[in-house]
């Protein structure tokens, strides 16, 4: 009655809970937004820089440039000079991060016109741009206004964008006016793209839109331009489901992007990560052509006092330029990061039980000191899956609701926890704590009148052991390459056993002792031992591939298993203690397994285990032998696998059976021919150990009396 009355308080506070994170999460308050903001900067911080894409090279008005040539705005023929000598060095295409939205009043001709003085010829350095711009391969810059409203004429269009799936309502961020270059500039250029990064509520810029409305017509950013620019395409497609785009789509170009047509930008590093040119040396062809050749040119500016400085996850202060740069970066290259609001939502509405629900059964079942553990592991391989979506599979999820849902579980839990517990249970695990190993002390925990008793049990004693470890050891050089590669080993083998119900008693150096049928009771026990014999069998194929292909020696194994009875218990000093079994029936077992190697065996069991199985196995006899130690004779059997002999497979053994009667009747001359035979069919180790006794027992001078077919071996 008190276990039913716990288990449906802990199910009410799991639901209590889930239900409160799920509407917190409904709601997306702004703080969350910011938490999971910061999480995310954290993930960025910590993976650190990223090699860039050396094709992308900033030319910056720098300091440098700024004493050299003068203070910003410069006249419009050193930008055309600049311009052109970009291209003369071959640029492959060059974005201007910036706006040329009145005339030149430097300009000789505008300063005539002014003082309405009539000079013919004079230089207009507005034209001269503009010449510029239409003999070179750049993108114009203009700027959008979200709040305000300019009556500024729009730039052309170059592309033709497809809206596939779009509903009523407009999920592009929409512009209320536009800051554009003087007509004369914007009609020369090829085309313009905007170089707006609006900044997130903390100041912090992680989304560039790739796309803007304004007046009922897409407008591209300039980074999206000039890609569609390099790449020759005039067609856009922009894809949406329920919440708005998806997807935009460039040829074979596919660009992730948020609900809003937002690219979440996935920064490579801090300040001056990519290729800089200082733009008074390309004014002066000052720079190696080869700089420039064939390369994606930006020209902004990195100088504190133009204003052009952002904040990214990396640096407070960030070139806006470069944030460009990173668009770039990420789009031709495929390294783009998904902000797929559907399937976030999805992924955080299940989370959010999974994680109460993980926390609330660490909490209840664990003892304290394996709960911290527990939860801090369970933290960080949820924090590590996050890390793992955001930069291995390129898709953002929100990690602030997961993460608060483990705190307030941890506090909801823990509290109830120390509110519940009585003194006897406290009593029991502290006692479950000193004496036994984790593996019982969870079982019996559950099962509080279960005490720590001796008594006899029949029990099903399985021994492994690698083939050859000693020499398999000393081809490692390196002792932590040898631990790894025997964990690699016991890791599935453990989980085999544990998968069919056995405990796992302990690990002697590459061995694995394991029993059935205690501390609790496990129906058909021997058919289970046997049946995780040959999993692991199995499984060792499989592993051995993989071991084959990290340039390991493969692992070969000899399991025997034996079935009787057996002292089971607690078993130790006063001080340090296990749950444990001993006896005649452990040792058996372990002498069946070194029996292996001798027969050329995989598994081996004792004719007692067989007299247990219930299931049907491709068994035969291998001998009857009688172990160092003991005064008894034993059958031993050889497990080929599970169900029955293939026909040819039941003549080969049916023909084995006859030459062992044959041996057993002492007729060796017969059996020596019939496993002569049998080894040129099948080359199996046994024919040949047959072969050696019969040639020995025939050979010998003086005549055997009495033959009992019992093989004693003097040695373990």
């Amino acid at each position: 009655m008190n276990r039913l009355k716990s288990s449906l308080t802990l199910l009410l506070l799991t639901l209590s809970l889930t239900i409160l994170m799920e509407m917190l999460y409904i709601k997306n308050p702004a703080f969350m937004q910011n938490i999971n903001n910061t999480l995310i900067d954290a993930a960025f911080l910590y993976r650190g820089t990223t090699p860039v894409d050396k094709r992308i090279v900033i030319v910056d008005v720098d300091e440098k440039s700024l004493q050299a040539l003068g203070q910003w705005p410069w006249s419009r023929n050193k930008i055309a000079r600049v311009l052109q000598n970009l291209s003369d060095a071959g640029a492959a295409i060059i974005g201007l991060d910036m706006v040329f939205a009145e005339k030149d009043n430097s300009s000789p001709v505008n300063i005539a016109r002014e003082a309405n003085i009539t000079v013919q010829n004079l230089p207009d350095y507005d034209r001269i741009l503009a010449e510029t711009l239409a003999r070179t391969p750049v993108i114009a810059g203009f700027t959008f206004d979200f709040e305000k409203k300019l009556p500024n004429p729009p730039p052309t269009v170059n592309a033709i964008y497809i809206q596939r799936g779009k509903g009523a309502h407009e999920s592009l961020p929409v512009a209320r006016g536009i800051v554009t270059n003087i007509p004369l500039l914007q009609q020369s250029a090829y085309s313009s793209g905007s170089f707006n990064t609006v900044p997130d509520s903390d100041g912090i810029v992680r989304y560039v839109p790739l796309l803007v409305t304004y007046d009922h017509t897409i407008y591209p950013s300039l980074s999206f331009e000039m890609i569609r620019t390099l790449l020759g395409l005039r067609k856009v497609n922009l894809y949406y489901d329920t919440n708005g785009v998806t997807e935009i789509s460039l040829g074979e170009v596919h660009i992730p992007v948020d609900a809003q047509g937002r690219l979440f930008v996935n920064y490579h590093g801090g300040p001056k990560s990519y290729p800089y040119l200082s733009a008074v040396d390309i004014y002066n062809r000052h720079f190696d052509p080869s700089y420039v050749e064939g390369k994606i040119i930006l020209l902004g500016t990195s100088a504190a006092g133009l204003l052009d400085l952002r904040a990214t996850p990396f640096a407070s202060v960030y070139p806006g330029v470069e944030v460009h740069a990173n668009v770039i970066d990420n789009i031709i290259n495929d390294d783009t990061i998904a902000d797929n609001s559907s399937l976030d939502s999805l992924m955080t509405m299940a989370a959010i039980p999974l994680t109460v629900i993980s926390i609330a059964l660490i909490l209840t079942f664990a003892p304290p000191l394996g709960a911290f553990g527990l939860i801090v592991g369970f933290v960080m391989a949820t924090a590590a899956l996050y890390y793992q979506a955001l930069f291995d599979q390129h898709q953002l999820f929100n990690f602030a609701y997961p993460l608060l849902s483990t705190l307030l579980a941890i506090f909801t839990f823990t509290f109830y926890k120390i509110y519940s517990e009585n003194r006897q249970k406290e009593l029991v695990a502290a006692r479950f704590a000193k004496k036994v190993s984790p593996q019982v002390a969870a079982q019996l925990l559950i099962n509080p009148e279960n005490v720590f008793t001796t008594s006899e049990e029949e029990i099903t004693i399985f021994f492994s052991d690698i083939r050859n470890f000693t020499t398999i050891s000393e081809s490692f050089g390196n002792p932590r390459i040898l631990i790894d590669y025997l964990n690699t080993y016991m890791s599935p083998m453990s989980e085999i056993i544990i998968a069919h119900e056995g405990t796992i008693d302990k690990y002697i150096g590459d061995a694995i002792m394991a029993y059935w049928n205690a501390p609790l009771r496990v129906s058909n026990h021997a058919d289970k031992a046997v049946q995780a014999a040959i999993r692991q069998i199995e499984a060792l194929q499989e592993l051995n591939l993989t071991l084959q292909q990290k340039s390991f020696p493969p692992i070969d194994i000899g399991i025997g298993i034996h079935t009787g009875k057996a002292i089971v218990g607690e078993m130790g000093s006063e001080g340090r203690s296990d749950y444990t079994v001993i006896g005649d029936t452990i040792n058996l077992g372990s002498r069946i397994e070194g029996l292996c190697k001798t027969y050329g065996a995989k598994i081996l069991i004792s004719a007692a285990t067989r007299a247990h199985l219930n299931e049907t196995y491709r068994l035969r006899e291998v001998d009857i032998v009688q172990v160092k130690g003991k005064n008894e004779a034993i059958a031993i059997y050889e497990v080929l696998g599970t169900g029955y002999f293939t026909e040819e497979e039941a003549a080969l053994q049916k023909q084995y059976m006859h030459a062992r009667r044959l041996y057993l009747s002492a007729r060796f001359e017969e059996a020596y021919r019939l496993f002569m035979k049998l080894k040129h069919r099948s080359p199996h180790k046994l024919y040949a150990l047959y072969m050696e006794r019969c040639d020995t027992y025939r050979n010998r001078k003086e005549k055997i009396k009495e033959f009992d077919g019992v093989h004693r071996f003097t040695t373990k």
